[in-house]
């Protein structure tokens, strides 16, 4: 009778059919033992039910990209070779193939790389084009570094006074937005400046850092490395703002990101003019360095002392009991080899937006790795080619 009063109620039967689906829910994410355990377990149910509904697709398909990148292989097989047509031919049956088949001899490592360039800037651009409102932010953010660097070399350029199309032709197509001509063409710095906070993306963090003076009279280095430090506080608060998996996921990586620039600072800023308040202000305002490793970094005066800041951290202590003392040139390698680890472990998590960040800086470092083989082979020193190879899977 009871269950009969309950079906001639429709209110009644929403409310049965809710309290089944949230008592499923709670043994799926655990135990409500609280208002907080709750809570926070509806937020991660919440994301496991609703993520696929419009990231679904794109994320089995950024997934499936990953299949493509180089094995190990693929890069023994990559060292064998002879002359960079052997390479061509190598990286033939790989996604490079159609991008490299109708190059002809003799080939440059600069045709090799700006081919394999185009292929992850083909595979980024189809999914930005079918991306939602809050993915495709998240994938323009990808590209703000990008960016970033190309803005820089245009400031470099105009102050050099070099050409236009030579600028933009080594400009990062990731990093290409549809204003970028129009900062080539720029005669002044503080024209230039203006168009910058006109058409480009990067205009917070120009407004809120620079002014038309530091284009004139700031070095390059310390212009990129503000706008860096912005760029990645603000991309840093937009994944916290998203939450759950993605906020988990992306912080370590942009944590790793941000120390790693804190310690390429140091190390460049060594005998240089630049104070140790000045070198502090670069440092962005979070990593597992933030905020004591950033005062020991800004007063390192050696690269014993950098050393001993790191390794304070036990993640960057385990990367320097790699080096030997004096090995300081391998640093940039151990330190690829463990963005490429972090990146590695965002595929084994799901419902995230962490893996279209992973997979460009994965097929990045493949770049990297095809452009040192090339280098190796063209010039001969094939003994070197195992010395800079990251591999990825």
């Amino acid at each position: 009778k009871e269950v009969s009063g309950r079906l001639k109620n429709n209110r009644s039967i929403s409310n049965c059919w809710k309290n089944r689906f949230c008592l499923k829910l709670s043994l799926f994410v655990g135990t409500a033992a609280s208002p907080v355990c709750w809570a926070a377990g509806m937020t991660w149910g919440m994301e496991m039910l609703t993520f696929n509904i419009k990231d679904g697709y794109l994320e089995a398909l950024v997934r499936g990209h990953k299949a493509g990148l180089l094995s190990v292989a693929d890069y023994n097989n990559l060292s064998q070779c002879e002359t960079l047509d052997d390479i061509k031919l190598n990286l033939t049956a790989s996604d490079y193939g159609p991008y490299l088949a109708n190059e002809p001899s003799p080939l440059h490592t600069t045709t090799i790389v700006e081919k394999c360039t185009q292929k992850l800037v083909d595979d980024w651009n189809k999914m930005r084009c079918q991306a939602d409102e809050t993915l495709g932010r998240f994938m323009d953010y990808c590209t703000y570094g990008h960016m970033i660097d190309n803005v820089v070399l245009i400031v470099t350029g105009t102050l050099h006074e070099r050409d236009v199309q030579e600028l933009l032709d080594k400009c990062h197509p990731l990093g290409v937005f549809d204003s970028i001509a129009t900062l080539a063409v720029a005669q002044n710095m503080r024209e230039l400046y203006r168009l910058v906070l006109v058409d480009t993306p990067l205009a917070p963090y120009f407004s809120e850092n620079l002014t038309h003076e530091d284009l004139d009279e700031m070095n390059i280095e310390v212009m990129r490395n503000t706008l860096y430090k912005a760029y990645l506080d603000d991309f840093a608060k937009f994944c916290q703002s998203l939450g759950g998996t993605t906020s988990e996921v992306m912080g370590d990586l942009l944590a790793f990101e941000t120390d790693r620039r804190a310690l390429n600072i140091t190390l460049n800023s060594i005998g240089t003019e630049l104070s140790r308040d000045d070198r502090k202000k670069l440092y962005s305002n979070f990593g597992l360095l933030y905020p004591h490793g950033h005062n020991e970094l800004s007063m390192a005066e050696d690269f014993d002392q950098i050393r001993a800041a790191m390794e304070k951290v036990p993640v960057y202590a385990s990367i320097f009991n790699k080096l030997g003392f004096g090995e300081s040139q391998m640093l940039d390698k151990l330190l690829y080899d463990e963005e490429v680890r972090r990146c590695v472990l965002t595929y084994e998590q799901q419902f995230h937006y962490g893996v279209f960040y992973a997979y460009m800086k994965l097929r990045e470092q493949e770049i990297r790795n095809i452009m040192w083989i090339s280098e190796c082979v063209a010039q001969d020193q094939k003994a070197r080619i195992s010395d800079g190879i990251v591999f990825t899977f």
